[in-house]
């Protein structure tokens, strides 16, 4: 992935104009058809409004309409660093940092951390070849049981392809009811699935997977090519990222936090910027 320092932003977007022509560029790659006069043609920016006008008969158009930007009354400038700085990090970032960084309050960092964390949803295809899925528990009390049935913890799905992309989702329950049917959808029926021996997982090959699975309540973690180490992977960086930077996550909002963590993971081995792949989710 090619380096983006902070000052490689600062010299690509160093007010608030170079980003919203940064951003008319991105969505009007070439000359816009104008809606009301129905010709391609050139808009020029207007003075003192976030709008670009037809060279041809005046009508306006609005590069943030339709974005996370729209109706916003933050500069874009701030929204575009706090994108920086979500992006620069592997761990992520709170919304109490993004409040010292900028300055704007609690409440405006907190609901631009949410409207930038919902770019990072991706809808992935059904992984293939070697993939391997694994069930985990993400807070809840420290005190007590702790693994499967702990008290107070989110059910948490997760497939991994090996040296590919991850998918996790949040789920009720690790029934049966609750991971085949992730794993029907989210696994293709060629690949090779790699479990442990929960017995929830038992129906995959009669389903016609090839399933191998690895028995860790024998302490076997590792058998040749079968083992579950690069979901485990992803679930300690998931952990990790929660409790070092964020501390402690509510059931409601996990999915986003989980969709932040797959889309870096997802896209680590991009050449271009991770800030430039977020920014163009817009």
């Amino acid at each position: 992935m090619r380096k983006y320092t902070i000052a490689h932003f600062n010299k690509d977007f160093p007010d608030d104009t170079a980003c919203l022509d940064w951003l008319k560029n991105y969505l009007y790659p070439n000359d816009i058809l104008c809606q009301r006069c129905g010709q391609v043609a050139k808009h020029h920016r207007v003075r003192g409004r976030s709008s670009y006008a037809c060279d041809r008969c005046g009508n306006h158009i609005y590069p943030m309409a339709g974005t996370i930007f729209e109706h916003s009354p933050t500069p874009l400038k701030l929204w575009f660093y706090s994108i920086y700085l979500m992006s620069a990090t592997r761990c992520g970032i709170s919304a109490k940092q993004i409040q010292r960084e900028t300055g704007v309050t609690y409440k405006t960092a907190w609901r631009m951390f949410r409207q930038i964390r919902s770019l990072l949803k991706e809808d992935i295809p059904a992984l293939t070849g070697e993939v391997e899925v694994d069930e985990t528990y993400v807070g809840g009390r420290r005190h007590g049981k702790r693994g499967r049935g702990a008290e107070g913890k989110a059910k948490v799905i997760g497939a991994v392809q090996r040296k590919g992309k991850v998918i996790a989702r949040v789920i009720p329950d690790v029934k049966h009811h609750s991971l085949v049917p992730f794993m029907v959808r989210k696994v293709d029926r060629n690949a090779t699935l790699y479990t442990d021996t929960f017995p929830s997982y038992d129906t995959m090959a009669r389903l016609g997977y090839k399933h191998l699975r690895i028995e860790h309540s024998a302490k076997e973690y590792v058998r040749g090519s079968v083992h579950t180490n690069s979901i485990e992977g992803f679930w300690s960086l998931l952990k990790r990222g929660i409790g070092g930077v964020y501390h402690s996550v509510s059931e409601k909002y996990l999915q986003s936090y989980i969709n932040e963590y797959g889309f870096r993971f997802n896209h680590r081995k991009d050449d271009k910027p991770m800030f430039l792949t977020v920014l163009e989710k817009i």
